[in-house]
């Protein structure tokens, strides 16, 4: 996997763990516990860890240590580069749309005014 951050940051999101941890912090700062907490049932903490550490190399969370808390905020810098990526293909998607709906109104037209013809005919 490239060190890139946009790589990073897709790879981080593409796991569905990691993007509801994430959801879980756009509330608000929260333990590494409180976060795990949900998980416990079916991971161990140490999994839940390791998917906070990809969250944090990709630069999606940091985690800052007091004593024994270690709480984990939500940055959204990577999350807006991605978007800022991903906006160039919506436009080009739409305007592909627009293209095509503009030609289909087109065509459609011409059937109709061929169907016209055929009747009187």
């Amino acid at each position: 996997m490239s060190d890139d951050p946009l790589s990073l940051t897709f790879a981080a999101l593409a796991d569905p763990t990691r993007r509801a941890l994430l959801e879980r912090l756009s509330k608000g700062t929260a333990s590494v516990n409180d976060l795990a907490k949900p998980f416990l049932k079916d991971m161990s903490l140490p999994a839940v860890t390791k998917h906070l550490k990809v969250l944090e190399k990709a630069g999606l969370i940091t985690k800052t240590r007091d004593a024994q808390y270690r709480p984990c905020q939500l940055n959204g810098t990577p999350l807006k580069l991605a978007n800022n990526w991903m906006e160039q293909y919506r436009q080009y998607w739409e305007e592909s749309f627009d293209r095509l709906e503009a030609y289909l109104k087109t065509v459609t037209k011409d059937q109709a005014k061929g169907a016209k013809h055929a009747r009187k005919d």
